[in-house]
């Protein structure tokens, strides 16, 4: 009889299975990846593979969860410091994340979202539509925090605020997977993105280090 194995053990287990496989991932891209890519980096039998995720698909969903969760972390509201700050410092960390494609997911994802089987099968990808409502309400939680304050004066709904960041930050990944940085100008597109975000939000900066 084959021992019991606890919960704890098969959350670590497959936290170390999605680490593996977002490796693949970011080295390979989305379309050239396979279960079998990541059974090699992960050194597990096909057996145990399956017996966490179903396909291809769902791995990439899984680390997309994984990955997801540092961006909804940063939008927990501190109180080290102007809540303005820690906008800015995200929209700035976005910079090595678009340029660097050889060391993060962009291009996995934008592969995924362009190639895979979730264009003509959306509702069958549910956590797509959960990520863009957590991005959104984390963001939202951060200007209404600033608005409480007195902090943030915006010009426009906290909400459309927040899908206006979204959309402009995922709108320039994939215009900079498709031509690369050196034509999108990242650098001064969130530039000019910051300069927008400020008039919309309209910070108190009397305080700002």
């Amino acid at each position: 009889m084959a021992p019991k194995v606890s919960e704890e053990y098969k959350k670590k287990r497959e936290r170390e299975l999605i680490e593996a496989a977002r490796k693949v991932f970011i080295e390979k891209g989305f379309v050239h990846t396979s279960m079998q890519d990541i059974m090699d980096k992960a050194g597990i039998s096909r057996g145990a593979l399956y017996s966490y995720f179903d396909n291809i698909d769902h791995v990439f969903i899984e680390v997309l969860k994984y990955d997801d969760q540092k961006d909804i972390q940063y939008f927990v509201p501190s109180d080290e410091g102007p809540l303005w700050l820690q906008l800015k410092n995200w929209v700035e960390e976005q910079q090595y994340y678009i340029e660097a494609i050889d060391h993060t997911l962009l291009y996995a994802k934008a592969e995924f979202f362009l190639s895979s089987n979730y264009p003509n099968d959306k509702d069958n990808f549910p956590y797509i539509f959960e990520r863009y409502n957590k991005t959104t309400e984390a963001i939202e939680v951060v200007l209404n925090e600033g608005m409480r304050k007195g902090e943030f004066r915006p010009q426009q709904s906290t909400r459309s605020i927040a899908r206006y960041l979204i959309t402009f930050i995922n709108g320039l990944m994939l215009d900079t997977f498709q031509l690369g940085h050196e034509r999108t100008k990242v650098k001064d597109q969130l530039s000019v993105l910051l300069f927008s975000l400020e008039k919309l939000i309209n910070p108190n900066t009397q305080n700002e280090e």
